[in-house]
């Protein structure tokens, strides 16, 4: 997009030891971020039977690409998401994540919180892409100045963990990192409140 990014990670991602269920107990899986594909190892081979509710593209591409069969991909957030009410669902997650309406939920990754990140110091005169309420809360944490800084958050809950103070706070209509991206560009194209 023509943007100068800067990455300053707040958390760190964590595999959690897990076991995988039977998969003749369960009729699909729900995931509600890649994290799960990129960290929940060797346990996911004997999930691959099932099909897979997607929170968005971005998690849809990590499934096909882990050789998983995409049953639906959401368009909005973990509660936007079209479920079949019929099916026995498991939910491989985070440690900290929303409900999905799952009969069993299985945490397979952990979102560490960065101690003292790096970079944070260069954030004045910036807009800040926030991709969930616990990072707008921590960024609140970290953040004493804020006056010089716009958010681009993810969604509303998000941008309203990110607390008072910064110099514009905005959320897309649909919560996606496509939308995400594209307000993060219009708030750095008009600089003024």
């Amino acid at each position: 997009m023509g943007l100068e990014t800067r990455i300053v990670p707040l958390f760190e991602i964590i595999p959690l030891p897990w076991a995988a269920p039977d998969p003749e107990e369960f009729d699909a899986l729900i995931m509600t971020s890649a994290n799960a594909i990129r960290h929940g190892g060797t346990e996911l081979e004997g999930l691959k039977p099932l099909p897979v509710h997607a929170v968005g593209a971005a998690t849809a591409v990590a499934a096909r690409a882990a050789g998983f069969i995409v049953a639906s991909i959401g368009e909005g957030g973990s509660r936007d998401m079209a479920l079949p009410a019929d099916e026995r669902l498991l939910h491989l997650a985070g440690r900290d994540h929303r409900a999905s309406g799952a009969a069993t939920t299985i945490p397979v990754y952990e979102a560490r919180a960065v101690e003292g990140p790096g970079g944070l110091d260069a954030i004045g005169n910036c807009v800040v892409a926030v991709h969930s309420p616990r990072a707008g809360r921590r960024l609140a944490e970290l953040v004493a100045d804020r006056s010089r800084t716009a958010i681009a958050a993810i969604s509303q809950a998000a941008a309203e963990a990110c607390g008072p103070g910064w110099k514009r706070v905005h959320a897309p209509p649909q919560p996606s990192d496509a939308a995400l991206l594209a307000l993060a560009a219009r708030l750095c194209d008009s600089p003024d409140p």
